[in-house]
């Protein structure tokens, strides 16, 4: 079944193989997508559908030297030459939508201000074009502002469309923006966007909204990591988690969403099946940072009925026909971490399709 079609919003997906987001790190200073990046992606059209690298919606959104962004119309019409080349090799593609939030620093946003829910930095340092340096106490968003970011990720996912993609993919995981309203470490506001899990969920529930209500829910998907403490998010109350990832997922499951995304060590388990039947609708896993996922391991999460298609990266850095591949049982290309950040070609370009 993991090389079966799907329906994923108006878009028929010839198998159930997702290319997870990825960050490379290859758009330079700018943040404008090249030739690079166009054949990067075109490689992996094969894929059944194919989720872009975080994205940034605004100069303040960025969270690393070298991340693409979709604000200027130099960065849209850099991804519109990603988008038609992978149209032209029959693939499909989602742009993610990822708000850095307090992920960054001055150095990175060009001088812009960290922002966060709350003025609470992360523990450790950050690389920057100077070094590595502390993270810095984020500036908690007033209410008032709270707005005007919203309307940054709407204006990117209005951007996306432009740029020709089929939709957006909103990053609200792994410790970004999104996902800081959602954890109860990052978030410690006394308003109405924090404290009970109702209130911690709001500002995402509104986001989904607004962009759906911008470009459509058929375009829409949303990624969540619940219990993935990463760069500084601390979910570790399960009875806190469950009730603020079911709030939020119950919340927008009437939108009726191109898919719901989560990351998990534990795909197979309650609190991601729970979620999973309150979704309702098209429901992709990723078993998340540090586990490479298996051919083994994708081909049972479809045929248990435990997801309906299974996210997948590093398999999908080193094998540009990583669908032909595990099709086929031929054997893989093995990923060299050393150039998964890098610059240039080698390690994202010259990975080699199966000879035979």
């Amino acid at each position: 079944m993991l090389f079966s079609p799907l329906a994923l919003g108006e878009l028929e997906l010839p198998n159930r193989l997702v290319m997870a987001p990825l960050t490379r790190l290859r758009a330079g200073e700018e943040g404008i997508p090249g030739s690079l990046l166009a054949e990067h992606y075109r490689q992996r059209a094969s894929l059944g559908l194919i989720v872009s690298e975080g994205t940034y919606p605004s100069p303040a959104g960025r969270s690393y030297p070298g991340q693409p962004g979709i604000v200027t119309e130099e960065q849209i019409a850099g991804w519109k030459k990603v988008t038609d080349a992978v149209h032209a090799e029959g693939g499909r593609m989602f742009a993610q939508i990822m708000h850095g939030g307090r992920v960054s620093h001055p150095d990175i946003t060009g001088g812009h201000t960290i922002v966060a829910p709350s003025a609470v930095a992360i523990e450790g340092e950050v690389r920057t074009p100077a070094g590595k340096q502390p993270y810095p106490v984020p500036h908690a968003l007033t209410t008032d502002e709270l707005p005007l970011v919203m309307q940054e990720i709407v204006d990117a996912s209005l951007n996306a469309i432009e740029a020709g993609f089929d939709g957006v993919e909103l990053h609200s995981a792994n410790g970004y923006l999104l996902h800081e309203f959602l954890a109860p470490n990052s978030n410690v506001r006394d308003d109405s966007y924090g404290g009970s899990p109702e209130n911690r969920a709001r500002f995402v529930i509104e986001t989904v909204n607004a962009v759906v209500a911008a470009i459509g829910a058929s375009r829409v998907g949303i990624r969540i990591s619940p219990e993935h403490n990463v760069q500084g998010i601390a979910e570790v109350d399960a009875a806190d988690v469950r009730a603020t990832y079911e709030v939020l997922v119950d919340s927008i499951a009437p939108l009726n969403l191109a898919y719901l995304s989560i990351l998990h060590h534990e795909p197979s388990g309650d609190l991601v099946q729970d979620l999973r039947a309150r979704f309702g609708g098209t429901f992709l896993v990723n078993t998340g940072f540090g586990v490479v996922t298996t051919r083994e391991e994708a081909v049972a999460l479809v045929a248990d009925g435990h997801a309906d298609a299974v996210v997948v990266g590093r398999p999908a850095i080193a094998n540009p026909d990583l669908a032909r591949r595990w099709n086929e049982s031929l054997p893989l290309n093995e990923p060299d971490p050393s150039t998964f950040y890098a610059e240039g070609a080698e390690g994202y370009t010259d990975y080699p399709a199966y000879a035979g």
